[in-house]
């Protein structure tokens, strides 16, 4: 199972984050999440602070590439083993810079990794 940091969490059922929240846990993966509201989904508490430990496998971002660069620090000091930009979060930028740092990315969908087995 990986852990896995979801960026740009939302409470709203309609969005993609949510559902990802959902499936993850659906499929047994440990969860944490940030968002710019506090809640909670599919028993994961969403965290309006960057307070997370560096055991984190995973980041799956569901934030737009603007709003990426101040996280840029964060998510590398968490040293994940990938970070994987969901459809309308790419970012060559940031995708360079990981690779730099020995991060893996993947431009994908979580949603789709999870229902074909690839996650």
């Amino acid at each position: 199972m990986k852990k896995t940091l979801v960026v740009g969490a939302s409470l709203n059922p309609d969005r993609y984050s949510f559902k990802a929240i959902t499936a993850l846990r659906k499929a047994g993966h440990p969860v944490v999440a940030f968002g710019l509201k506090e809640g909670l989904v599919a028993a994961v508490n969403i965290q309006k602070e960057w307070q997370f430990s560096s055991d984190i496998d995973t980041v799956t971002m569901y934030v737009n590439p603007q709003r990426q660069v101040e996280l840029y620090d964060k998510i590398i000091a968490l040293h994940p083993k990938r970070v994987i930009f969901n459809p309308g979060t790419e970012n060559v930028d940031f995708e360079k810079l990981l690779a730099t740092k020995g991060i893996e990315t993947e431009i994908a969908c979580t949603l789709v990794l999870l229902s074909i087995d690839q996650y």
